[in-house]
């Protein structure tokens, strides 16, 4: 599956959530970005990411929130990272976007 791709996908997973997870007592949605990568070095892939959001009717900040976090090629901070995000309760989680063979998306 090709980076386009998979960001749409996690885009229109935000629009498939169930309802009442969307008006859980006026709180906004938290989605759970984790990058093994720099922020600095993920901008076009942020860039298709907020692009499927906003396709699927969501605006970061205004109707969902975004929680980052970046390991800056630190692979042994990605499990803390991890746990940061899920204490978050984040309900729908971006992991790293390396593929299974551990190589990274075009």
């Amino acid at each position: 599956m090709n980076r386009r791709k998979l960001i749409a996908l996690l885009g229109s997973t935000a629009a498939a959530w169930p309802v009442g997870v969307r008006a859980q007592q006026g709180t906004m949605p938290v989605i759970g970005v984790l990058s093994a990568r720099a922020a600095e070095t993920d901008t076009a892939l942020l860039g298709f990411f907020r692009e499927g959001l906003r396709q699927s009717g969501y605006l970061e900040g205004h109707n969902v929130a975004v929680e980052y976090r970046w390991a800056s090629g630190e692979y042994d901070r990605l499990a803390a990272l991890a746990t940061e995000l899920i204490e978050r309760h984040v309900q729908v989680g971006h992991p790293p976007h390396e593929n299974r063979l551990g190589q990274s998306s075009p």
